[in-house]
């Protein structure tokens, strides 16, 4: 470096209140500093030794108007923003994974950070239970999609690879709609997934008609890649109408679902683990026979319920290694307790005793009317969905809230989850263009899904096929402005990774 070259001048060049690593073309370049220059587009003037020929700009704001996401180079993208109320720290490894509904935005799977930046979104409307799942040894999404009848599903299951390609698509088997509560992949490559069945029934014990209308809950086992049905289960079978806590309606046309089934999770080999929430219970299932080894809460418990073990309503029941049950307890239905609450418990199978181990509340004391669940990470953390409550959560083992955020009113999603996830879409980063002055164009690049892209690089020249590079900028969210200096016509922008290899390219864009 030139002695010529003074700090005064150095800082000059860079503009007050932002500093950078110069190293030409590479994505090393950390802003440290956001000056109002930069705000204002202002370009720092460049000495013959500055390579780079393009800046970072602030991108758009973390809580957009009105919640709803609007985005330069992806205009056909519009789905709601969350809001963080608590920023996140210690939190599990993974993004948030959601599938909203209702409310303002467009609706559909989204993947985000603890920034609550969007990461992926796909524009569906009937999406429900979106999260990440393990099919023949790699991490994949899925999804229910259908229509929604009588509070339960009629549709089939969506799987999807790391490149956000469908690769299965699972139906319910022997004529049955798959519903939208539970699609769980085992180990064995099958299916577990809930049905409702329309039947009839003596209600006469719940004060109704001795031939009434009922929906029995199903819950069945179905080989993913041949569709065979392997294992089904029958409540109405096993489970009299008189467990229930709802009453039939009025209408006698309209069908008493008594028992509701919304999970199913695999207990041990030989058990399965069903929760019906107008039961208010959990069973143990047998796989070979069907028949109930127990009830956990509910009218006819078999077991000793310790202080703060009974839910109402709940969601979610799941089986972890170290004999305790996890569960959400929504509480309401209409409303039995003071607030929905995951809860962890432990349960004594010779004894017959279960005890309350763990409890996640929110200190605003939510209240989930439907919906909801408690997922248990592998760091001791608990991440909570709030269902038709629009808020997602983060715990620490001990309860402490560490992550919280919000959508606009009246969003909902049926679960929330945080999972590890890395993905490589199949198609290419996305530009738009702005030309500010016969010298400075505004650049906006994103690439929807892609999760490895840390900096863009911006190319430019007089044709496609004859670009050079300007330099590059750090990533900033799901879409990053840039400033260029550039009289050229055509425009591309380079997804890169940490190490400088680039993962993509956008198409050349004349301006």
């Amino acid at each position: 470096m030139s002695s010529r070259f003074t700090r005064r001048r150095f800082l000059k060049a860079l503009g007050a209140g932002a500093t950078c690593l110069l190293l030409a073309n590479t994505v090393g370049c950390e802003l440290l500093g956001r000056s109002s220059k930069l705000r204002s587009l202002h370009v720092p003037e460049l000495g013959p030794l500055r390579a780079t020929k393009v800046w970072p700009l602030p991108s758009v704001s973390p809580e957009p108007p009105k919640g709803i996401w609007a985005f330069h180079s992806r205009p056909d993208l519009a789905p709601a923003a969350i809001e963080l109320a608590e920023q996140a720290y210690g939190t599990g490894p993974g993004y948030v994974f959601l599938a909203l509904k209702e409310g303002a935005g467009e609706h559909g799977p989204m993947i985000l950070d603890d920034r609550g930046q969007l990461v992926w979104f796909t524009k569906h409307t009937r999406a429900r239970d979106f999260k990440v799942q393990n099919y023949r040894g790699s991490p994949v999404l899925t999804w229910w999609e259908g229509s929604i009848v009588a509070g339960h599903g009629k549709g089939e299951y969506v799987v999807f690879d790391d490149s956000y390609s469908e690769i299965a698509r699972v139906r319910a088997g022997n004529g049955y709609q798959g519903d939208l509560h539970e699609f769980l992949i085992t180990p064995q490559h099958t299916a577990l997934l809930t049905a409702y069945t329309p039947a009839r029934a003596d209600l006469s014990a719940v004060g109704g008609s001795e031939g009434g209308a009922v929906w029995g809950g199903v819950a069945r086992e179905v080989d993913i890649e041949t569709g065979e049905v392997l294992f089904e289960w029958h409540s109405l079978e096993h489970v009299g109408v008189e467990e229930s806590y709802v009453h039939p309606p009025e209408d006698p046309a309209l069908r008493y679902d008594y028992f509701h089934i919304n999970s199913i999770d695999v207990y041990d080999d030989d058990h399965l683990l069903v929760s019906a929430r107008n039961t208010w219970t959990v069973y143990k299932i047998e796989r070979k026979t069907g028949e109930v080894v127990w009830r956990l809460g509910g009218k006819k418990s078999d077991f000793e319920m310790g202080q703060g073990t009974r839910s109402a309503f709940q969601h979610d029941a799941r089986s972890h290694k170290d004999s305790t049950i996890s569960v959400f307890d929504n509480g309401a239905y209409p409303q039995v307790h003071e607030q929905s609450r995951g809860i962890v418990l432990g349960l004594e199978e010779e004894k017959m005793g279960a005890t309350l181990l763990r409890e996640y509340a929110s200190p605003q004391k939510r209240l989930a009317t439907s919906q909801g669940n408690v997922q248990l990470l592998s760091n001791g953390n608990a991440f909570v969905g709030w269902g038709s409550a629009p808020f997602v959560s983060e715990f620490s083992r001990e309860g402490e809230l560490i992550f919280d955020a919000s959508f606009p009113p009246d969003c909902e999603s049926y679960r929330a989850f945080r999972f590890p996830w890395s993905a490589h879409p199949t198609g290419t980063p996305a530009v738009a263009l702005e030309r500010l002055s016969d010298e400075r164009v505004k650049l906006y690049a994103s690439w929807n899904g892609a999760t490895e892209v840390e900096g863009w690089e911006v190319l430019a020249g007089p044709s496609p096929g004859q670009l050079e590079s300007l330099g590059s900028v750090p990533r900033n969210g799901f879409e990053t402005a840039m400033l260029a200096q550039s009289s050229h016509s055509y425009f591309s922008v380079r997804a890169k990774e940490r190490s400088g290899r680039v993962l993509g390219s956008s198409a050349p864009l004349k301006l």
